[in-house]
């Protein structure tokens, strides 16, 4: 095998693979390892390997002992963090590299990875359910509410101070219960996106002005961006909707007083393919991730936090990030989230724009 075939092939690999020299010091990595450490090779290598990837298993003799032997080394279903991100779950394949005693590759397949994808078709498919059924309730109930309303307005007119209360409360309520149906219907009617070029960062400046003069102001937002990022093929309005509701989201999390960090950050990983149910590929380079430090998301409904009519607030509707959901599928995107007490991790996945296409088209 030639080495330009080689490199093609270690540059492909569709899992992060590390190759480890015979002091235990990463020699090399691909692009999805890249991915997974959050870092560039270039910084990474000639770093010890146990210093950078921690396993939650007794696995240094293990890999000792492989080394020795010459055997290949497989851990399931561990916990691998690597200092940037909290741990996923993964299943790690280690062999003796060929032709070069003492040298190891690592292989580190995420199990989570696979179960959020199969999580993505879930949701959408619900959410299509939930569409039709919100709809239909809409329209059914948001006219004999009008009626209502207006009844007791006029029983207001001839009532004791006293009693205005009781009307007071119908409207109030009536009222309410309006607004919300008039949310379910426009997570109903959302358009199709209008994509063209865009510069996800003149979206995430928008939305952080926006979050900061508004229910943001307590927050400390921290931008993290990668200024060589190419253009996104997205609907610039929608995307806004979709970054200006997970600040929302982490704002309220945060203690109204002390406030909280939201840290907004890009990034390109150029081996991130999306795997479609249909056996079709899709190529999400562009990555934008927003994290905060709040207390997290609650632990029973953490894996279905995409749900529609799923919430953490004790008045959420559940349609929020339902709806970002939908708008990032609607993208050819992917969403997926990260939790642990002290630190959300939300993390878009985009295309990219056509080479031809200029900003704004």
């Amino acid at each position: 095998m030639n080495t330009a075939l080689a490199l093609s092939i270690w540059s492909s690999l569709p899992v992060p693979a590390l190759l480890i020299d015979a002091s235990d010091n990463i020699a090399d990595m691909n692009p999805a390892a890249e991915g997974f450490m959050n870092n560039s090779a270039k910084w990474i290598v000639g770093q010890p390997i146990w210093d950078r990837l921690a396993v939650d298993a007794p696995i240094e003799e293990s890999f000792l002992r492989a080394r020795e032997n010459g055997t290949p080394l497989f851990v399931n279903d561990v916990d691998v963090g690597t200092g940037s991100r909290p741990p996923l779950v993964c299943s790690l394949h280690i062999a003796p590299l060929a032709g070069t005693p003492g040298w190891m590759i690592v292989l580190i397949s995420p199990r989570e990875l696979a179960g959020r994808i199969t999580q993505s078709h879930s949701v959408k498919s619900a959410a299509k359910s939930a569409i039709g059924m919100a709809e239909m309730l809409a329209h059914e109930i948001k006219n004999p509410l009008a009626g209502i309303a207006g009844a007791a307005q006029l029983l207001s007119m001839g009532l004791e101070k006293d009693d205005l209360e009781l009307t007071d409360l119908i409207v109030s309520e009536t009222r309410r219960i309006v607004k919300l149906l008039e949310q379910v219907e426009q997570f109903g009617n959302l358009s199709r996106p209008e994509k063209r070029a865009v510069n996800v960062h003149d979206v995430l400046d928008r939305a952080r002005r926006s979050a900061l003069l508004g229910f943001g102001g307590h927050m400390n937002m921290i931008e993290d961006y990668d200024p060589s990022l190419p253009l996104a093929w997205g609907d610039p309005d929608q995307l806004l909707q979709v970054v200006l509701n997970l600040l929302k989201n982490a704002s309220e999390a945060a203690d109204p007083k002390e406030g909280g960090r939201i840290r907004l950050r890009t990034f390109y990983e150029h081996s991130f393919r999306l795997r479609r149910a249909d056996g079709s590929g899709q190529l999400l380079p562009l990555q934008i991730e927003i994290v905060d430090d709040g207390p997290g998301l609650p632990d029973d409904i953490k894996g279905d936090i995409f749900d529609p009519f799923v919430s953490g607030k004790e008045n959420g509707t559940g349609l929020g990030l339902a709806l970002v959901s939908k708008i990032i599928s609607d993208h050819d995107g992917w969403i997926s989230v990260e939790s642990v007490p002290g630190r959300t991790l939300f993390r878009i996945s985009l295309p990219l724009a056509p080479k031809d296409a200029k900003e704004g088209e």
